[in-house]
C-alpha cells in the first residue's frame, strides 16, 4: 500500500469519484417517476384504453397494447406486483438515490434486498408469464416488452454487483 492508499483508508470517496452512483442515482429518480406513472394504474384498478379521460391510462395502454396483456388486464396476483413498485419500490427509489449521492453506506443492505426482490419478482415471475405462461398472457411483441422492460431487471443487478462488499462508497465500483 502507498501513503495515499493508507491516508484514503476508511474514508468515503467523493461522488465526483463514484461516476457510478451519478449513473445509479439518475436512474433510480427516473425509474421513482415511471413506477408512479405505469404502476399505479393497474393497481388502483383504472382501466386502460385509447379513449380514457384520463392521460396516464392512454399512455400505459398505448405500451400495453400488442406488447403487454399481462400489465393491461392484471389478474390479482399482478395487482399486486405493480402495487409493490408503485407504493414500495418507487419510495424506496428516492431514499436510494439520496443515500448514492451521499455515500450513505447503511443502504448497502436495503439496497440488496431491493435488488433480490425485483430481479426475482420482475425478472424471473413476470418475464417468466409473459415469455412462457399462458396464451392470454403472453408478449406478442418481446422486443417492445425488453426494451420498457428489461432496464427494471438489469439495473438491480448492477445495483447488487456495486453492494457485494462492505462500505461501497469507499470504492468506484
Amino acid at each position: 500500500m502507498n501513503s495515499l492508499q493508507i491516508s484514503n483508508l476508511g474514508r468515503n470517496l467523493s461522488l465526483k469519484e463514484r461516476p457510478i452512483d451519478i449513473f445509479f442515482a439518475i436512474v433510480f429518480l427516473v425509474f421513482a417517476i415511471t413506477s408512479g406513472i405505469s404502476d399505479a394504474i393497474p393497481t388502483l384498478g383504472i382501466t386502460m384504453s385509447a379513449d380514457s379521460a384520463n392521460f396516464l391510462a392512454r399512455a400505459n395502454y398505448w405500451y400495453a397494447l400488442n406488447t403487454d396483456p399481462l400489465f393491461i388486464n392484471p389478474p390479482f396476483w399482478m395487482r399486486i406486483v405493480t402495487g409493490l413498485s408503485a407504493f414500495v419500490y418507487g419510495p424506496f427509489y428516492l431514499l436510494l438515490a439520496y443515500c448514492l449521492i451521499k455515500g450513505l453506506n447503511w443502504i448497502q443492505l436495503p439496497a440488496v434486498i431491493y435488488a433480490t426482490m425485483i430481479s426475482s419478482l420482475t425478472g424471473i415471475v413476470v418475464f417468466g408469464v409473459e415469455f412462457f405462461g399462458e396464451a392470454p398472457f403472453r408478449t406478442p411483441n418481446p422486443q417492445k416488452f425488453l426494451l420498457f422492460n428489461l432496464p427494471y431487471v438489469l439495473i438491480p443487478l448492477l445495483l447488487l454487483i456495486r453492494m457485494r462488499k462492505s462500505n461501497p462508497f469507499q470504492r468506484k465500483f
